[in-house]
């Protein structure tokens, strides 16, 4: 096995064993799940760069240098391709996505395999012994050598080209190989754990190449603190069409978290009816029934035939929430009852839903605690709960995921501050120890506090 590091500033000798230069790069070809070197880039005399075809000119190789297969004079140099990319340039000590691992890291050194006359890109190396062997390879042998004498290993840590993607993708014009697993590829949970490792810069870079549905998905599924920083980072166009096709109980979490200038802009580039579910839940408390619910649920009044409201759920978009329940209301548009989906197939089409639906309705009030409501929810196992005004109007619904994302952030805070006393308590034992071993000390030097 070669490493580029151990290739890197080697001679290149022509068919003559002429030095003719030192390497400097070498470069692939995306299209394969392990690419060969395509072709080998070096600097001439007076440092002048130069690139010539792999498999036309390089003849031997291997951790000292190359050998061509012709004279310095039959060389015909060419250029980088369009769909070529150099390893030295483009990816060492270049921050990747693990799309295996679903982390960033950072690439250390590029492992090589030989075959004959062919080299083929592995992998990256992301751990120490990369970092060692590119400061001096004697520095890694001596390392492992150590660590090997008291039972230790630094093994290395190799992410196989195919599970790589390249977070600067346009430093280098290029598409990877379609082999790749890329991060559009992704769950949106393993997608926002990775944005959620990156800075700015790169994040921004990453989630350009996502669509708007992929996007929408990935940031509802971040945490928190991250999705408001994020939305606030891109272009309020972008930013306004993303949160306008979210939930809208995820949206008006978000926009809460905004400052009043950037809501207020995004709102307004929204469209009407997505503006206004947004602005009605926000005008209900941060951890309240009002504020967790959603405005998205279906409604039929009694007198609608069980027929009539399978075709209201056959006409609902591609992209509306899951149907848990259908809502019965009077003509006074007060909810009076429930149907499962299972009554619903069930029950012959033409009777009136007023005639069998479940009259013994949980509900919440807009201004009940999160906690509160989430711990009905999970008590009468219901998939969600309706949340209705003082006259029995219904506003909107308490699904199971939202109850859930109410616990784990009480039970997230509350390890917060749980490590926090840990941290103070360790603290202050140190002190108190630190104290008493210098006591301890001072008596027995003799030391006289008078």
């Amino acid at each position: 096995m070669l490493y580029l590091s151990q290739m890197m500033g080697k001679p290149v000798v022509d068919a003559n064993g002429e030095k003719i230069g030192t390497i400097s790069d070498l470069a692939i070809s995306t299209g394969e799940v392990f690419p060969r070197i395509t072709s080998l880039a070096f600097q001439g005399p007076g440092k002048v760069p130069f690139m010539i075809s792999w498999r036309k000119y390089v003849d031997e190789f291997d951790e000292d240098g190359i050998r061509l297969s012709v004279e310095s004079h039959d060389i015909r140099f060419s250029y980088l391709q369009p769909d070529e990319v150099l390893l030295a340039r483009d990816l060492l000590n270049r921050q990747i996505v693990d799309t295996q691992g679903l982390k960033v890291v950072r690439v250390n050194d590029l492992k090589l395999s030989q075959s004959g006359t062919q080299l083929r890109l592995l992998g990256a190396e992301v751990g120490a012994r990369g970092i060692l062997r590119g400061l001096a390879p004697w520095l890694e042998r001596a390392v492992v050598a150590v660590a090997k004498a008291f039972g230790k290993r630094v093994d290395e840590q190799i992410i196989a080209w195919n599970y790589m993607d390249l977070l600067d993708r346009d430093l280098s014009e290029v598409q990877l190989s379609v082999t790749h697993k890329r991060l559009d590829e992704l769950h949106p949970a393993d997608v926002a754990d990775i944005l959620e490792q990156l800075d700015p810069k790169q994040r921004a870079n990453v989630f350009q190449h996502l669509d708007d549905a992929q996007a929408t998905e990935a940031i509802s599924e971040m945490e928190d603190e991250y999705q408001a920083e994020f939305i606030d980072e891109l272009d309020d166009a972008r930013a306004a069409g993303l949160l306008g096709s979210m939930d809208p109980d995820d949206a008006a979490d978000i926009v809460r978290d905004l400052s009043y200038e950037k809501a207020e802009t995004l709102l307004r580039l929204m469209g009407v009816e997505d503006a206004t579910e947004i602005r009605q839940l926000l005008g209900y408390k941060d951890g309240t029934a009002g504020g967790m619910m959603t405005p998205q649920f279906v409604a039929v009044h009694e007198d609608t035939t069980v027929g009539e409201t399978i075709e209201v759920l056959r006409e609902l978009p591609e992209d509306h929430p899951t149907v848990h329940y259908v809502y019965v209301l009077n003509e006074y548009d007060q909810l009076t009852g429930v149907l499962s989906l299972r009554t619903l197939v069930l029950t012959d089409d033409a009777k009136p839903v007023g005639s069998v639906m479940f009259e013994d309705i949980i509900t919440a009030t807009p201004d009940e605690t999160e906690e509160d409501v989430a711990a009905d929810i999970f008590k009468y196992d219901l998939p969600a709960m309706p949340v209705v005004d003082e006259r029995g109007g219904l506003l909107g619904i308490v699904t199971t995921d939202d109850a859930w994302d109410a616990i784990e952030e009480d039970v997230s805070g509350d390890k917060v501050r749980v490590n926090a006393l840990m941290v103070v308590g360790i603290a202050v034992a140190a002190l108190l120890f630190l104290g008493l071993y210098t006591l301890v000390l001072f008596q027995i030097i003799g030391y006289s506090w008078s």
